[in-house]
């Protein structure tokens, strides 16, 4: 009941379109920027949908996403957004580190994500797992590996310094010392090694609320 509440939230968010026409995705907008397309068919006649995500406007405490319907903007809203297009709707969701949902939900409940765009950072994601699945599998692995002692190290850390502090908990269960001690650089490595790992999963619209969630 939650979910089919916030569902409609998030539909009457969505606003009208200007009707301005799509810009391509420039080079210097890898970091900022994320291009998405749904292609669909209604009697004969073929229907394009973009989803374009800026990511900068999260300086102004939001990001908004806009669709645009062939190429002329139709529709936009805050995210999470949820548009209403042919036979169903687009949800698009975001996360610290890109975004982590830009599917096609029809009415019968089937889902497929919406393909990237070539020239975004996902789309050229997209392109090294089409190429090279067995590397693309592996960068998988790693950056989930990564992400995942990076919580370890946090958990143990956060332990430690729950424990050292004298309004703590240390009078009942004692003090914790983390069997891993990392100077300042070790932990400046350990940081820009998660961020770049939940980088990459966000490039493959992968996310976890554990692993991701924590990163952020």
């Amino acid at each position: 009941m939650f979910e089919e509440w916030r569902h409609r939230r998030a539909v009457r968010r969505v606003e009208p379109g200007d009707g301005r026409p799509l810009k391509r995705f420039r080079w210097w907008q890898t970091l900022t920027r994320a291009l998405f397309h749904l292609q669909l068919i209604d009697d004969g006649r073929q229907t394009l949908y973009t989803v374009d995500v800026r990511h900068q406007n999260r300086s102004e405490g939001h990001v908004r996403a806009h669709l645009y319907l062939d190429g002329s903007h139709h529709a936009q809203s805050r995210v999470p957004a949820v548009f209403p297009v042919l036979g169903g709707t687009v949800e698009v969701r975001t996360s610290a580190f890109g975004l982590r949902r830009c599917h096609y939900v029809t009415a019968e409940g089937t889902v497929r994500q919406l393909v990237p765009d070539p020239a975004s950072a996902e789309g050229r994601r997209a392109r090294l797992d089409r190429a090279h699945p067995a590397l693309s599998r592996c960068v998988g692995f790693l950056s989930s590996g990564v992400l995942a002692v990076g919580l370890v190290l946090l958990i143990l850390q956060l332990a430690e310094q729950i424990t050292r502090s004298p309004e703590g908990v240390a009078r009942y269960v004692g003090t914790f010392t983390s069997p891993i001690g990392l100077p300042a650089w070790g932990n400046a490595v350990v940081g820009l090694a998660t961020v770049a790992a939940s980088t990459e999963r966000a490039l493959r619209l992968r996310y976890h609320w554990l692993l991701d969630g924590g990163a952020g």
